[in-house]
């Protein structure tokens, strides 16, 4: 069954609302028990997090790092939306600064796959170090 713009988009906004808030019980309810989340780069939070339960510990930590969400736009595709975000931080003279697109694959109406890009993957290997939080 296609998903409809309409369920894409309540989708990418649990998503999003979940992470901004903390509110992981609303972000799982749009997630898929098996979801893989791949973040690029070597970094402390970087390659696949499997299941809903990792996806969520992920967007815990990015959190706990510091990390100051700016909603851009959803894009949608025809399986798919993609979130466009500007990802802020600092820590001491280190700053995060990242353009950021989530590509969020849907399956039976929730997501089963997200996939991140980034403007600058050197600035999260950097950041997302061991013995920070």
């Amino acid at each position: 069954m296609k998903t409809t713009e309409e369920v894409k988009g309540q989708l990418a906004n649990k998503f999003l609302t979940g992470l901004k808030n903390r509110d992981w019980e609303l972000m799982r309810s749009a997630l898929a028990n098996d979801v893989t989340w791949t973040l690029p780069g070597t970094s402390l939070l970087s390659g696949p997090a499997v299941g809903a339960d990792a996806v969520i510990k992920r967007a815990g930590q990015l959190r706990d790092f510091g990390v100051m969400v700016q909603f851009n736009h959803i894009l949608y595709g025809l399986d798919s939306v993609a979130l466009s975000l500007h990802n802020t931080a600092s820590r001491g003279d280190l700053i995060l600064d990242e353009q950021v697109a989530i590509v969020c694959d849907i399956t039976d109406n929730k997501i089963s796959r997200i996939t991140t890009h980034l403007s600058d993957v050197e600035g999260i290997n950097e950041f997302f170090i061991e013995g920070v939080i």
